[in-house]
C-alpha cells in the first residue's frame, strides 16, 4: 500500500427516493410496514485505486456518479458499502464555495480553509503571500465572499487548495468559470504538480484536458465503472456513449463491440435518421420557407461514427440531408462553425466550392457530405447549417438552423486563436 495514494474498493451509494415527504415521514416515525421508497444506486460496487504521482481522470455524462465517488472520497459523504482508503493529505475543490463561510472575508475563510485541513496558524502565514499571489483579487481579500463574483471565488478557491502542498488534489469542475488566463495558470500548477510526483484527481467534461493531463482515465455511467485504462481508448468509448452507440453491457470494464456497433451505425444511415444519434439544441434557432428543408444532419469521425467531439489534426465529415418540396433551380447548401460568443470562425458553401448543383423539383432528395481536416484549436464551438438558392436574381432562404450542435474539439496542443497553422520553430 506505501505506493497507493487513493484505494476504492467496492464502493456502493445508495438513496431512498420517496414519492412524498409524508412517506419519509411515516417510515421514519415506524407507522408503516409497507416500503414507501425507491432504491436508487449512485454508485455500485465501483473499485478502483491510484498510485501515487499518478493524474487520473473520471468521466461520464451527468449523473453517473462522478461527484458523488470524489465526495466520498473525501470525506464529505459514507458510502453506503465498500471502503476507501487515503494514502496522504488530500486538498479539494468540489464545489464553489464548499467549505466557505459566505459572511466571512476572503483572508479569513482562506485561515478557515487551512485551519479544516489541519495547518497551525503559522503554517498559514508562511503560505499566505503565495495564496494572495495566486488568487490575485486585490483588496477583495477584505470583503465578505458572499459579494465576490463567481470567477473571483474560484480564483481564492483554487488558490488555498493548491498552495497549501497537498499531496493529493481533487478538483471537480471548478476550473470552468474562470476566465482562460486563469486556467493557464492552474494548468501550470498542474504540471508543476506532476513534475513533483503530486497525485491529482480530475473530474472534467473537458476532454481536452483529460486527454492531455491524463495518465489513465475512468468511465463511470450510471453509477458503474464502465471502463478504465489508456486515455484516448476510454474517451473514445465515452464519445460513443454520449451519442448512444455504445452497447454498455457488452463494454463494460472495457470490452467493445466496435464491430457490432458500426453493423448498427449503417443501419441507422440506411433509415436516415442521423441526427438522432446527435446532441441537439433544443433551443435552436430554425426558420425559411422549407422549400429546401434540412431533413436530417450530423458529425461524423474519421472512422464514421457519428459524435459531435473530434480530434484536431483527424478528417471529419459534416453531413445534411435536403427534401425539395417545390421545383428549385439553383440550391446552394452551407454550413458554418461558430465560437461560443456567436463569431462565425468558418464554414463553407457548394457556390463557395464551385459545386455545380443540378435543379431539383418536389419530392427530391440530396444528399450532400462536407469533408475535411480539423485545424480548429481546442475547445468548444456551435455548428449551423443552411439551404438557400437565387430566384429571379435574388438570395432566398429556403431553411436555415442556427446552432443545431456543439462540436467539442480535443487538442493535444492548443495555439493562440481559433486555428493551428502548424508552425516549426528552428533555433540556430
Amino acid at each position: 500500500m506505501d505506493d497507493i495514494a487513493i484505494q476504492v474498493s467496492h464502493v456502493d451509494k445508495l438513496y431512498k427516493l420517496y414519492d412524498k415527504p409524508s412517506d419519509r415521514l411515516k417510515e421514519s416515525l415506524g407507522l408503516t410496514k409497507q416500503k414507501k421508497y425507491r432504491e436508487h444506486f449512485a454508485l455500485h460496487d465501483v473499485d478502483f485505486q491510484i498510485c501515487k504521482g499518478e493524474t487520473v481522470g473520471i468521466i461520464g455524462i451527468n449523473g453517473s456518479g462522478k461527484s458523488t465517488i470524489l465526495k466520498i472520497i473525501t470525506g464529505v459523504l459514507n458510502p453506503s458499502g465498500g471502503q476507501v482508503q487515503v494514502n496522504g493529505r488530500i486538498s479539494a475543490l468540489l464545489e464553489l464555495g464548499a467549505g466557505f463561510n459566505m459572511e466571512y472575508t476572503g483572508l479569513e475563510n482562506v485561515y478557515l480553509n487551512g485551519t479544516m485541513i489541519g495547518f497551525e496558524k503559522e503554517e498559514i502565514d508562511a503560505k499566505l503571500e503565495a495564496i494572495l499571489s495566486f488568487a490575485d483579487i486585490g483588496d477583495f481579500i477584505y470583503q465578505p465572499v458572499k459579494t465576490y463574483s463567481s470567477g473571483m471565488f474560484v480564483r481564492l478557491a483554487f488558490a488555498v487548495a493548491i498552495n497549501i502542498d497537498p499531496e493529493i488534489l481533487i478538483v471537480d469542475e471548478a476550473l470552468s468559470v474562470g476566465d482562460v488566463f486563469f486556467q493557464s495558470k492552474c494548468y501550470r500548477k498542474f504540471e508543476e504538480f506532476k513534475r513533483l510526483g503530486k497525485t491529482i484527481l480530475f473530474v472534467s467534461h473537458d476532454l481536452g484536458s483529460v486527454n492531455k493531463y491524463c495518465d489513465r482515465v475512468i468511465l463511470l455511467n450510471n453509477g458503474i465503472k464502465l471502463s478504465e485504462g489508456n486515455t484516448k481508448e476510454v474517451i473514445d468509448m465515452y464519445k460513443k456513449l454520449l451519442v448512444n452507440q455504445l452497447d454498455v453491457a457488452d463494454n463494460k470494464e472495457g470490452q467493445d463491440d466496435t464491430a457490432g456497433r458500426a453493423d448498427s451505425s449503417n443501419m441507422k444511415e440506411e433509415v436516415h435518421i442521423w441526427k438522432d444519434s446527435m446532441q441537439l439544441n433544443p433551443n435552436l434557432v430554425a426558420y425559411g420557407d422549407k422549400k429546401a428543408e434540412i431533413i436530417d444532419y450530423c458529425i461524423q469521425d474519421e472512422l464514421g461514427n457519428i459524435t459531435s467531439t473530434i480530434e484536431k489534426g483527424t478528417n471529419f465529415t459534416i453531413k445534411m440531408k435536403v427534401r425539395f418540396h417545390g421545383e428549385t433551380k439553383e440550391p446552394i447548401f452551407a454550413f458554418t462553425i461558430k465560437d461560443l460568443r456567436g463569431t462565425e470562425v468558418t464554414g463553407t458553401n457548394t457556390m463557395f466550392e464551385g459545386i455545380n448543383v443540378s435543379p431539383k423539383k418536389a419530392g427530391d432528395v440530396q444528399t450532400i457530405t462536407y469533408s475535411q481536416e480539423m485545424v480548429l484549436e481546442g475547445g468548444e464551438y456551435m455548428l449551423s447549417l443552411g439551404s438557400t438558392g437565387y430566384e429571379n436574381g435574388n438570395l432566398t432562404v429556403y431553411h436555415r438552423l442556427y446552432d443545431v450542435c456543439g462540436i467539442t474539439v480535443i487538442s493535444m496542443q492548443n495555439r493562440v486563436g481559433y486555428f493551428d497553422i502548424k508552425s516549426t520553430v528552428k533555433l540556430q
